[in-house]
């Protein structure tokens, strides 16, 4: 490969070279666009617009949209494109993962696809790692937006929802990874369509792409909540299941595996008990479902059979190898109404509402891009998961940082007294040092043992984001000794000597300037406004005083070497030390980096092997004698490459397994939208009647030849409890002469004629906002439960390894099954509230659970904590009483309210 490489030049190579022809294009453009005013330049958006509304494709576009942003971009920020920023702009545009390092104005480079794409109106949405990132990038860059004609949103932490609407609704939103994706689970747990924010998915581009789409994609986003079933009403319905007689108040259906209350005797008995009009009305939806699971905990799951007792836990056993099934729990409220049966602890869970990975959630957007300057190491899985490849982009002049070669230690201490002797030679003669960390701990400790040193240096750990960027947009100065974790203040240059402007900006906030004002001053066209005129004065003033300085810094600091990069250990991923070495040398600066390493560290402890650790026992190393090696700097490499592909494979288990629930997840979320959309669902609703009808028939007829061996009787009961009236229609049929096609169209038409009847009595208006009523309830339960017994599925499935079985091939095979009993459990429970539903059946919608929490990339967010206090709602004298017992209020705690 090498040699093809050098004979042809690699893939990277060629694919550079051919771009560069459309680079050429957008440059011969520029004379042409700097001859426009500015509402000449800012009119080609329109014309823009209309083209492509005409057809034509945004690629034949590209060379003047890009030379329209570049000219945009130098009168509002006073910034030009470099050429090796176009080439990125261009590789983004066709939906690749352009590698640019450290310092060449990867946010700027965005600026031209972002333009591009949103010209389409579809919206186009970039994503940071953070919160601070996301509105720096947003104010910064809507200048070039806003002079153009295009709207600019930012999704943050704390929004409201009308806020996050207008947001998404403007031609470009920033936002990070966790808001877009939990903006995303939120808008598909609504019940109307205007409490939904997000458009569709159309374009990303996203900023430090391994990061989101690496690092933080083994945690999927979660919003979890309390589900609204009460612990007490499982007890309340355990009593009341055990005051029932067979036969006489239930039936028992072995083939379904169901329990049904006889309408003279357990229904009624059911409405006095808990003080009901009508126990099959949607209101009383819980009830019913609580009085469904006892009846079934109680007549159809046996102890010691379909489970055991076990700590005081209910164990489930496997129905096909009588193993004992740890960690899984039925879901529906099963498990809960067999701990009341037994008499041991309900236990109320936390229910996971909804959940996807990042990488479910990127892969639906129309068009995906990514940039970072590390990704090539990465290749591998971002071709593999998002279908993307790198393309590592030239820097606008040669990198000058020089990388020493690893210097090892025998043990830790060695190592840090090395480290702390580095750090002083160089502070001493002006040399600026960051030196980079694994973890928070080490940076501490670090910073203690300068404090004894009696060296001034600033301790970064990620904590906040501002001071953060901050600190890293000063650490190039004149002995500056910076301690950082690796990733703290990424997405900050460092630039030598000091940022000027960022000293000038500071200043003007502390002599009372607001950032509206900042904004106008720094424009490279300064409004003709006395205010403006003043602050300008001052700020020239300010940052010609900065300036002076920091050029002489930069000087100094040149001639002593630039930035000098420190990392204190090996990462597993080599992707965050070449972040780290990155840091310095930007833009032809002088700079130079060097790792220092212990055989204590956790990666040499674990992964090099005991054949170099003998080598170096045998040269009989002291605690302060470094050792290089070349043999050593492989070996630790290969360790790195080894635990990056076990993460990668962690990774792609955790996806494989939400790829399961993603079809199933696009179905139910599909199912919902219909609903919100206000989708006519009558021609839904009958094929439901047809799909129960035709399964039921098939079920009861199932093994027989001959219509008398068929279970009618059994069929009668199963279609009654949904809507058949007791009695009567088989009655009516020659048994001898049915065939199953017969029955079916039987049962369909009685069918029919009811839901006709029940649309007469209802007017079809009111029938059609009922069916969608029910369809979002009832599908939202069912879901809510699914997730649950997917995730319990999924804790447990990993045993199967032992019997030589595929875990994921199980969970895939078991989670189709009970995806389909789900889909047959909605469509049963959908027409029985339909058939049952009375003139005064409230069809109100409301949310079906309350969210508590939501969780990603390592965060958990209480809803409390961004809600403010609401006064508790009076509760009315027919609604269901808050203590849980299932009656109604004014029949239960608010009996004597009246009194």
């Amino acid at each position: 490969m090498a040699l093809l490489d050098k004979l042809f030049g690699s893939f990277n190579d060629r694919e550079i070279k051919r771009l560069m022809k459309m680079v050429e294009q957008i440059e011969a453009l520029e004379p042409q666009m700097q001859a426009l005013s500015d509402a000449g330049l800012a009119a080609k958006t329109a014309e823009f617009k209309e083209r492509v509304a005409a057809g034509e494709a945004l690629a034949d576009l590209l060379p003047e949209a890009f030379a329209v942003v570049r000219e945009a971009s130098v009168r509002t920020i006073g910034l030009r494109h470099y050429p090796v920023q176009l080439l990125g702009g261009i590789v983004l545009h066709q939906g690749r993962i352009a590698e640019m390092k450290t310092g060449e104005g990867k946010t700027l480079v965005a600026t031209l696809p972002v333009y591009l794409n949103a010209l389409e109106g579809k919206g186009v949405h970039v994503v940071t790692v953070n919160d601070y990132l996301a509105k720096r990038d947003k104010e910064w860059m809507s200048k070039v937006y806003n002079f153009l004609g295009l709207r600019v949103g930012c999704i943050v932490h704390g929004l409201g929802t009308q806020e996050r609407r207008d947001a998404y609704n403007a031609d470009i939103t920033y936002g990070t990874n966790n808001e877009f994706g939990f903006d995303y689970l939120k808008d598909n747990m609504v019940v109307f369509k205007d409490q939904m924010v997000q458009r569709d998915l159309n374009y990303a581009i996203v900023d430090e792409v391994d990061s989101i789409l690496v690092d933080e994609a083994r945690t999927p986003l979660i919003i979890s909540g309390e589900g609204a079933k009460s612990t007490d009403l499982y007890r309340v319905a355990d009593m009341f299941v055990n005051t029932l007689r067979h036969e006489i108040d239930y039936t028992v259906d072995e083939k379904q595996k169901s329990v049904v209350l006889t309408d003279e005797g357990g229904v009624e008995k059911a409405e006095r008990f808990f003080s009901l009009e009508n126990l099959s009305d949607p209101e009383n939806m819980e009830i019913s479902h609580h009085i469904n699971q006892a009846l079934k905990a109680r007549l159809i799951m046996k102890k010691d059979v379909d489970y055991v007792i076990k700590d005081g836990e209910i164990v489930i056993v496997d129905e096909f190898t009588g193993r004992l099934m740890f960690g899984r729990r039925y879901s529906n409220g099963l498990h809960q109404a067999i701990e009341s049966k037994e008499n041991l602890e309900v236990r109320k869970e936390s229910l996971t509402l909804a959940t996807i990975t990042l990488q479910n959630y990127f892969r639906m957007y129309g068009k995906l891009a990514g940039m970072t300057g590390t990704a090539k190491t990465e290749e591998e899985e971002f071709k593999h998961i998002y279908n993307m490849d790198v393309l590592q982009v030239p820097t606008n002049r040669p990198i000058q940082r020089e990388d020493l070669p690893d210097s090892i230690y025998k043990t830790t201490n060695g190592k840090f007294k090395a480290v702390i002797e580095d750090i002083i030679v160089r502070h001493q003669k002006g040399q600026p040092v960051l030196v980079g960390t694994i973890s928070i701990e080490t940076s501490e400790y670090l910073g203690e043992l300068l404090r004894k040193r009696g060296i001034r240096h600033e301790v970064l750990n990620a904590k906040q984001h501002e001071r953060e960027a901050e600190i890293v947009a000063q650490a190039g100065r004149k002995d500056q000794v910076t301690i950082a974790t690796n990733m703290a203040g990424r997405g900050t240059d460092i630039v030598l000597g000091g940022n000027p402007e960022f000293m000038a900006k500071r200043d003007m906030l502390k002599h009372g300037y607001t950032d509206e004002m900042i904004y106008e001053v720094l424009r490279p066209r300064t409004p003709d406004i006395p205010e403006v005129i003043e602050a300008k004065a001052f700020y020239d003033k300010i940052y010609a005083e900065h300036k002076s300085v920091t050029d002489l810094e930069a000087e100094a600091v040149k001639s002593v070497g630039g930035l000098h990069i420190i990392g204190t250990e090996r990462h597993e991923s080599r992707r965050i030390d070449n972040q780290l070495r990155g840091r310095a040398g930007r833009q032809g600066d002088p700079g130079s980096s060097q790792f220092y390493l212990s055989f204590e560290d956790e990666l040499m402890r674990l992964f090099v092997s005991d054949r170099v650790k003998d080598m170096v026992e045998k040269l009989g190393m002291d605690e302060e004698t470094p050792l290089e090696a070349s043999v050593l700097s492989k070996s630790i490499e290969t360790a790195q490459k080894r635990v990056e592909g076990r993460n990668f494979g962690i990774r792609k288990h955790v996806l494989q397994y939400d790829d399961v629930m993603n079809r199933q997840r696009s179905i139910i979320y599909s199912e919902r939208s219909k609903v919100l959309q206000g989708e006519n669902m009558k021609e839904h609703v009958l094929g439901m009647i047809d799909e129960v009808i035709t399964s039921a028939v098939e079920l009861y007829t199932a093994g027989a030849e001959f219509p008398e061996e068929w279970d009618l009787k059994g069929l009668e009961e199963y279609l009654h409890q949904i809507f058949l009236p007791k009695g009567g229609i088989l009655e009516e049929m020659e048994i001898q002469s049915l065939t199953r096609e017969s029955l079916t169209e039987a049962m369909t038409q009685k069918a029919l004629a009811l839901y006709d009847e029940k649309e007469q009595a209802f007017t079809a208006e009111r029938m059609r906002e009922l069916e969608r009523f029910l369809v979002l309830r009832v599908v939202d339960d069912k879901w809510i439960d699914h997730i649950d017994a997917m995730e319990q599925l999924k804790q447990g499935i990993s045993l199967r390894a032992v019997g030589n079985e595929d875990p994921v091939r199980a969970y895939q095979i078991e989670g189709f099954d009970m995806f389909g009993e789900m889909i047959k459990t909605i469509q049963e429970d959908t027409l029985k509230y339909l058939f049952h539903a009375t003139i005064e059946t409230r069809t109100e919608r409301t949310s079906t659970v309350k969210v508590t929490a939501e969780s990603g990339g390592g965060e958990t967010v209480s809803e409390s904590s961004k809600t403010p206090a609401k006064k508790e709602a009076k509760v009315g004298r027919n609604d269901p009483c808050p203590c849980g017992s299932g009656k109604k209020y004014k029949k239960c705690c608010g009996a004597n309210e009246a009194q």
